[in-house]
């Protein structure tokens, strides 16, 4: 552990120049008492490094020295792809670690692409989660990673939106998916390869069994797919609704995608009124209703009676609330 501080420190040295001793503290998440140690450790080792006096002074290296000791663990490198994540990362227990990473990657780069780099991360940052969206509680996320990482079965008791709501499930974790803010654990059992929406984990054991992992397994294509066919499965049942040409416009705003796309394929031209018939997939009536509610009076259900029938006891229901003296 202290040889690995020593080389961060010397690539803190190296990357940012001049730094105070608080402030390599802070870095390193030590004692400014350490700095002074390492510090002599390193000058003892014949790197260097030397202090300017002062209030604006601190410790950097002499000029033009750089160190070629930035190999990347094995843990390091396999972080990189979350570079633009540090929440995600800390999520899975990564955070440290893709620190260190990104440390040495940037340690290792010649002035001219190190800048770039800098220019890039201070002028472009990816926020994954959706508006208005608060963190899920994932309290196993971090035991779904381990097996994930090291290859091992895992046990988990699971809620689903079926009965029987509880399940047990004895899992082979193929991978960790962040879609829209929420994690998801893809994982095959004896019947079949599926997602599993972490938040939805009550209880996970990591086991001592090996996972089997298919040697052509391919993350992001099974991904692709399943989400595909997912989107396909919920929406069982379909809407024929007349609207206004503004009414399907604002769909793409504030309906599911899915939902969005067909009408909008399934739309027919405009009549003299400005309103055109189209058919919307729904999951259920109450789906239906809930969703269709949104286009208020600028869109009328002609289909099924049962959907159209909520709406008329909804219009009844708020005519008796906001026009109760009307005729």
């Amino acid at each position: 552990m202290r040889a690995d501080r020593l080389l961060s420190l010397l690539l803190l040295l190296q990357t940012r120049g001049r730094m105070t001793a608080q402030d390599l503290a802070d870095e390193l998440e030590v004692s400014v008492r350490t700095v002074y140690r390492d510090i002599e450790s390193l000058g003892s080792a014949g790197v260097p490094v030397y202090a300017d006096r002062g209030p604006a002074g601190g410790y950097q290296l002499l000029d033009g020295y750089r160190t070629r000791l930035t190999g990347l663990t094995s843990d390091e490198a396999g972080t990189l792809f979350l570079a633009g994540m540090p929440g995600p990362a800390a999520e899975l227990g990564l955070g440290s670690v893709l620190a260190a990473a990104q440390l040495k990657l940037r340690a290792s780069l010649p002035g001219e692409l190190a800048d770039r780099a800098d220019r890039v991360r201070e002028r472009f940052h990816l926020d994954a989660p959706g508006w208005f969206r608060g963190d899920e509680p994932t309290p196993y996320l971090s035991t779904v990673a381990d097996a994930v990482w090291s290859g091992r079965m895992l046990e988990v008791r699971y809620r689903r939106w079926r009965a029987p709501r509880e399940v047990t499930r004895h899992l082979h974790p193929l991978g960790v998916v962040l879609k829209g803010g929420r994690w998801y654990l893809v994982a095959s059992s004896e019947t079949r390869t599926t997602a599993y929406r972490v938040a939805n984990i009550l209880d996970a054991e990591l086991l001592e069994s090996p996972a089997v992992r298919p040697a052509d397994f391919d993350l992001a294509g099974f991904w692709h797919e399943w989400t595909e066919r997912y989107e396909q499965s919920v929406y069982t049942a379909v809407a024929t609704v007349r609207m206004t040409v503004e009414a399907l416009n604002r769909m793409a705003y504030v309906f599911p995608p899915e939902m969005s796309r067909v009408a909008r394929a399934e739309a027919g031209e405009p009549d003299e009124t400005g309103r055109l018939i189209t058919r919307v997939p729904i999951e259920s009536v109450r789906h239906g209703h809930i969703e269709l509610l949104k286009l208020g009076a600028e869109a009328e259900v002609l289909d099924p009676a049962e959907l159209r029938e909520c709406f008329v006891a909804t219009a009844r229901g708020l005519a008796a609330t906001y026009l109760p003296d009307a005729p």
